[in-house]
């Protein structure tokens, strides 16, 4: 059942065994594996079904630092979560996104990567990675590239390991935006709250047991939800938020005696390492394992990467390489022109060079007003990239292209200066809105220079051709700092002055609150995130569901033992 919340009687007090914090991937999900049990659950969404501005808005923050994205765009308010803007093309009409799981370096402690490592490895948490396959609906559970290529699209063969293939896997948005969205609606032991924005989370006196939490609609209406577990699943900026919004008892905020929550804040930036100018341009036809295709009805697609060897050998953080094929007129001078243009006129002045960049787009007006029309009236791609492929299928490609373009979406060093605090604006509801402190280190510095270089050197050394490395003067090439992969808010750490949460997700001290999402990881490689947090969401709901099942069990056997006890009292008064 789904209830607008901003028809409740005001001040309501809602009670409930489970509350669930947050409608996206983690949320649905758990709240999808509790289902049928015994006990009630109340799935709480700040958002409508349909998307709206006017709350999207709450989501407004500053940062500092690197460039980094409007943090309005990081949350999106709407059930569902960012599963409504994920946009990769699997087929002309369906959207979703790239799947994989962490690598087993990422769990691990590495003495290079500062504060690194997980409570468990891998291994354990397969599993739940191959449940969380048929939540997403993906593929076999198999990232190798054996597994996937064939005589005809074969993995580029480096020589020695140090280079290595594996794959993504591709899975629907509407799933979680339509499919789900029924099946909790149909549920008669869930109920989903709209509209609802948690402000604060209440405890107890001594901050050892959540009591409830007070949400608030953006048109004044407020009230309370009363549970016996609490689990946050709001993201890694907001997660982090809600607890030192939480700050009437502790009042550094809740959980944060230890002044860990919102530190160690991480993100995927997406480079640009380069241009590969293959050796020969018969490589186009051979490299479709790196495409986005379909590969026994599954859509997937390889990349290279750095063999885990080779990454513990030079002490490197995790990072991928994605080969995207382009023609002569990639980033061509009149298309650079048009952009420059546009861009001016939009802030009002005119650029450096505004005669010649004028010029450039005239010389070449043909061309730029084909690609036009191609793109606008014909709705074709002008060239793939990591919103959607499909170049492989078509004929000609030697003729067609004359390099790749190598992107890289790579792991970043937890940092605990960049952090999540609360800023001094307020949003609609009063409360302050999330300040961001992001930067990049050295470490994540040198770590992607010398990745690349390897790569240089293994695709020479195989005879594919040559990579030439971009640098912006001493940086890496950056297209942007951000994958909307917020992570690391909340970690998970056996010790509590090092991690907000244990390795079962419960908050540190807190005996019935727990978090899930991407910002409990510890460290978050170079993978898009969602599939591990819908396996941690997983592992979560049968936490859950074992509690309250011990529970259950307990109850009966004091009842049973209390009907033993008042039978053994009858019988005694009946034998005086």
């Amino acid at each position: 059942m789904f209830i607008d919340s901003r028809k409740l009687p005001k001040d309501e007090v809602i009670q409930t065994e489970v509350c669930i914090v947050g409608a996206g991937p983690a949320g649905i999900t758990l709240a999808r594996e509790l289902i049928g049990q015994d006990f009630r659950v109340c799935l709480v969404e700040s958002g409508d079904l349909e998307f709206n501005q006017q709350t999207q808005s709450l989501s407004e923050g500053e940062t500092v630092g690197e460039p980094f994205p409007n943090l309005q765009d990081m949350r999106h308010r709407q059930f569902g979560g960012h599963a409504n803007v994920w946009n990769v093309e699997i087929n002309q009409n369906q959207r979703g996104l790239r799947h994989m799981t962490l690598d087993e370096i990422d769990f691990e402690k590495r003495d290079c990567v500062p504060y690194s490592g997980w409570p468990f490895r891998k291994s354990y948490l397969d599993p739940y990675y191959e449940r969380a396959h048929e939540v997403c609906k993906l593929g076999p559970f198999a990232y190798d590239a054996l597994s996937w290529e064939d005589a005809q699209s074969p993995q580029l063969p480096f020589i020695g390991d140090r280079v290595t293939t594996s794959m993504f896997q591709f899975g629907p948005r509407d799933i979680f935006t339509k499919e789900y969205r029924q099946q909790i609606d149909q549920s008669p032991n869930i109920t989903t709250y709209l509209n609802a924005n948690v402000v604060e989370i209440e405890t107890d006196k001594t901050a050892k047991n959540v009591t409830r939490v007070r949400l608030a609609c953006l048109d004044g209406n407020q009230f309370w939800i009363a549970a016996k577990m609490f689990i946050l699943a709001t993201g890694g900026i907001e997660n982090a938020r809600l607890l030192l919004l939480s700050n009437k008892i502790q009042k550094t905020g809740l959980a944060n005696q230890n002044d860990v929550v919102g530190r160690f804040f991480m993100d995927h930036p997406i480079l640009r390492s380069g241009m590969l100018y293959p050796s020969s341009r018969k490589m186009f036809n051979s490299t479709a394992l790196y495409d986005l295709r379909r590969v026994n009805n599954v859509p997937v697609m390889g990349k290279l990467h750095l063999s885990e060897r080779v990454i513990q050998r030079e002490q490197l953080l995790n990072m991928s390489f994605i080969l995207f094929p382009r023609d002569h007129k990639y980033k061509s001078a009149a298309k650079a022109s048009v952009k420059t243009l546009f861009s001016s006129i939009r802030r009002g002045q005119l650029p450096k060079n505004a005669v010649q960049h004028l010029g450039n787009v005239i010389t070449h007006i043909d061309e730029l007003v084909s690609d036009w029309y191609k793109y606008q009236i014909k709705r074709e791609y002008l060239f793939p990239d990591l919103s959607y492929g499909g170049w492989s299928k078509h004929e000609g490609n030697e003729d067609r292209y004359v390099k790749f373009e190598v992107l890289s979406q790579t792991e970043q060093v937890p940092n605990p200066d960049n952090r999540v605090t609360l800023g001094t604006k307020l949003d609609k509801l009063g409360c302050p809105q999330a300040h961001l402190t992001y930067r990049w280190s050295e470490i994540d510095i040198c770590s992607i220079k010398r990745s690349q270089a390897i790569l240089a050197e293994e695709i020479a050394r195989a005879g594919f051709g040559e990579l030439q490395i971009e640098r912006d003067g001493e940086l890496p090439v950056v297209l942007g700092f951000s994958t909307h992969h917020n992570m690391g808010t909340t970690r998970m750490h056996i010790d509590p002055k090092q991690g907000v949460v244990d390795a079962n997700c419960q908050v540190h001290g807190i005996s019935n609150l727990f978090i899930a999402g991407s910002s409990v990881f510890p460290t978050g490689g170079y993978a898009n995130p969602t599939l591990t947090i819908i396996a941690l969401a997983i592992r979560l709901a049968d936490h859950v569901k074992t509690r309250f099942a011990v529970k259950s069990e307990n109850l009966t056997a004091k009842l049973e033992s209390s009907k033993i006890y008042a039978q053994k009292t009858s019988d005694h008064y009946q034998n005086k």
